[in-house]
């Protein structure tokens, strides 16, 4: 089997999911890179039933972040980890989550550690109430920093 008919079927299964994110939130653009035949997907060694991808705009096009929650699925009220990769150059800084409706964050302040791998651990996050949660990776890239984003509805 040829490595660009694997890319090819993983865009076809990703891009309706995406073009779904897009209409409901309006955050993702695009997703850079995902429909390149021979890449490899942001994120692809993590676990599909869970993962998620925030994508950079503006001057982070070309940046993502693939996450996710360790354990899944997303809980009210119940401290996880995220494990994930930040696809393109930079380097990641913090993981953060808030909820923009409500103006404020979340009680703890995760720590995040690097993995022999190249993928990232950031531990002791907790959602303390239901509603729509923004996670938020800092990146830094050339001495810039930037945030990419991603949205979490909780029930």
């Amino acid at each position: 089997m040829r490595a660009g008919g694997i890319a090819a079927r993983a865009a076809a299964r990703v891009a309706p999911w995406v073009a779904a994110k897009v209409a409901a939130s309006g955050l993702l653009v695009a997703l850079p890179g995902i429909l390149q035949a021979g890449e490899a997907l942001c994120g692809a060694q993590l676990p599909s039933a869970h993962r998620l991808v925030a994508v950079g705009q503006g001057d982070a096009v070309g940046r993502s972040v693939a996450f996710v929650p360790e354990p899944a699925p997303w809980a009210v009220s119940r401290h996880f980890a995220l494990r994930g990769e930040l696809c393109g150059p930079g380097r990641l800084l913090r993981v953060d989550a808030d909820m923009p409706a409500h103006r404020h964050g979340m009680n703890y302040r995760p720590t995040l550690s690097a993995q022999p791998d190249g993928s990232f651990v950031a531990q002791g996050l907790l959602l303390h109430m239901p509603g729509r949660w923004r996670i938020r990776f800092e990146i830094e890239t050339d001495g810039r920093r930037q945030w990419l984003e991603q949205t979490v509805d909780l029930k």
